[in-house]
């Protein structure tokens, strides 16, 4: 099987012109709740990748075609306030819909618990002929949106981007964001760096940007 990506969980491999078998990397991870997810998602109306098949630590999924959202920021960084608006605006769409009984509770809520991705980060977005996808839902969970946010605020924050041109890029793009999304995330900051200096994946310098940032991590 040819691999045409990797991420710090898991890897993808072409199966053919419209499939893909997403395969992480050690046992234990919630295959099965994840694509469960995906399906329901996707009978709500939110963008997500087709679900053929799970077994164990393998999900066959649906191939799309097009760069990430990471991807088209590097090659037309003139879009940045576009899709940051685009990525604030998917966060809106999927915090309309209503928690399920059974995903579990992440950042809880009195009541009105919403489903939430929890890595929400550009690389995460395929933008399609059809739109924008949005892939990678094994830590979603039901709560608070605003933890949500805070949660792609921190994560975009502290990834560890070479060069100013590309820091200040980051910045406009997470301003971008809060601009296009209805909700703050000011309230669930502290949450979503505490969880993410939790991360086992964290790298040492973004564990030193959430340490130095956290207080201010809102404002971005």
């Amino acid at each position: 099987m040819e691999l045409i990506a990797r991420g710090r969980d898991a890897d993808v491999f072409a199966l053919d012109e419209s499939r893909v078998l997403r395969r992480y990397r050690r046992e234990g991870r919630p295959t099965e709740l994840e694509a469960r997810l995906m399906t329901h998602l996707a009978a709500c109306g939110f963008p997500v990748p087709k679900v053929y098949e799970v077994t164990d630590t393998d999900m066959v999924l649906e191939r799309l075609t097009g760069p990430t959202m990471l991807e088209a920021l590097a090659r037309r960084p003139w879009r940045v306030r576009d899709l940051g608006r685009m990525l604030g605006g998917l966060h809106d769409r999927l915090h309309g819909l209503p928690a399920p009984a059974w995903l579990p509770k992440r950042f809880g809520t009195a009541g009105d618990d919403r489903v939430l991705h929890l890595d929400f980060h550009p690389g995460n977005v395929i933008l399609t002929g059809r739109g924008p996808v949005v892939i990678d839902w094994p830590n979603a969970g039901a709560g608070d949106p605003a933890a949500d946010v805070a949660m792609t605020m921190v994560t975009v924050g502290s990834a560890d981007v070479p060069g100013l041109t590309a820091r200040l890029g980051r910045g406009q793009f997470l301003r971008a964001v809060r601009g296009g999304c209805g909700t703050d995330p000011a309230p669930r900051v502290q949450e979503a760096v505490d969880a993410k200096l939790a991360d086992p994946n964290l790298t040492t310098t973004e564990a030193a940007w959430l340490r130095k940032h956290a207080a201010a991590a809102a404002g971005l």
